[in-house]
């Protein structure tokens, strides 16, 4: 049986190791019960994963009487399991400010300050039974930038009172001096993000970012517009999520197309009509994710074994963040480790993104 304990990566230009792929827990307490999602953490750990993410904003789809239930989730396993510990990278997230459809978080207000921050990092590690995270990431800019669908910048609209990266920093940098947090991190950033949070970090002697956590998959290659560059050439390691695409490229919903009447029952985008409204319920992202499925069967894979193999094998990707509702699915996405794709099919994944673009952006 695969194991990846001794495959490991190292995040950004720190002493920070994780496995080339990570547990996601976003369906921690909502797709998945407690029981069955402490039986997909012992078996990442039995089969050499050792790197879990989750964030205080999980389960999702995000509402209110769930919030923050997946680290609960995860800490009551750890409790459970204190001897693996030691073992464990545990990386979280501090939830951004208040979006449209979530008015109840940081009391609906359109930034995030020092002192949510402060709070956020008691919880977080109150709920996850810890004495210190690995990891702990800002889930999304405190700035006003197109994310999650969205596609325009739009100058002058900031918040008066938003937080500056160089508080974010500071506010960060105190956690880590106090040993509560080891290295910190980004999600879903900019390049403009990502090149400040470095300049400030080295111009004022702050903790340096490691990582940045952003959706890259073959419907959403946009990390490649020109991400890629700046995390090369400043040393910031990509976190890869989504890499199925919430289900679309593993091809059970080739037949259907949104919602459509024959949809896989249990999948994220049939079950939650929120996600049909984001970004994976486009027409246009349905359709190139069937090019993509069928690519992959004409050369004898499965669409998952395409999709991670791409993601697995890529150079911009440090570690895969991998969700899973199963143990099967677990242990399907560990196995595709190590399958690489010829020449061939990489020419005709790019052929297929020159028509269709990122339409999952």
């Amino acid at each position: 049986m695969k194991s990846l304990e001794n495959n490991k990566v190292t995040l950004g230009q720190s002493d920070l190791s994780v496995n080339p792929v990570g547990l996601g827990t976003m369906t921690f307490g909502q797709q998945v019960s407690e029981s069955l999602a402490h039986s997909i953490m012992d078996r990442a750990f039995e089969r050499g994963i050792h790197f879990f993410d989750t964030a205080e904003m999980y389960p999702f789809p995000v509402i209110e009487q769930k919030f923050t239930l997946t680290e609960t989730i995860v800490g009551n396993w750890i409790k459970q399991n204190p001897h693996k510990r030691s073992q464990l990278t545990l990386a979280t997230k501090v939830t951004g400010p208040s979006r449209v459809h979530t008015p109840w978080m940081r009391n609906g207000r359109n930034d995030l300050t020092v002192q949510d921050i402060e709070d956020a990092v008691h919880s977080s590690l109150k709920r996850l039974n810890t004495d210190t995270i690995d990891l702990y990431q800002i889930h999304w800019p405190v700035r006003s930038v197109p994310k999650f669908g969205e596609l325009y910048f739009k100058p002058n609209s900031d918040h008066a009172n938003t937080i500056s990266i160089h508080q974010q920093l500071e506010t960060l940098a105190r956690f880590v001096h106090e040993g509560k947090i080891r290295h910190i991190g980004l999600s879903n950033e900019t390049p403009y993000g990502v090149h400040e949070f470095v300049r400030l970090a080295e111009q004022h002697g702050l903790p340096r970012i490691v990582s940045t956590q952003n959706v890259y998959c073959l419907v959403n290659r946009s990390v490649e517009n020109d991400l890629d560059e700046s995390l090369h050439r400043l040393g910031v390691s990509l976190l890869a999520y989504s890499p199925l695409a919430f289900g679309l490229l593993t091809g059970k919903y080739d037949l259907t197309g949104p919602a459509g009447p024959t949809s896989p029952p249990n999948g994220r985008v049939s079950i939650y009509e929120g996600v049909r409204r984001q970004r994976w319920g486009r027409d246009t992202v349905f359709q190139a994710a069937k090019l993509y499925n069928d690519l992959a069967k004409k050369h004898g894979l499965t669409p998952t074994q395409l999709a991670l193999a791409f993601c697995y094998t890529k150079w911009q990707v440090a570690s895969t963040i991998i969700g899973v509702t199963s143990i099967e699915q677990l242990d399907q996405d560990i196995d595709i480790y190590g399958t690489t794709l010829d020449k061939e099919i990489l020419q005709s994944i790019d052929q297929i993104r020159d028509q269709h673009r990122d339409p999952a952006y």
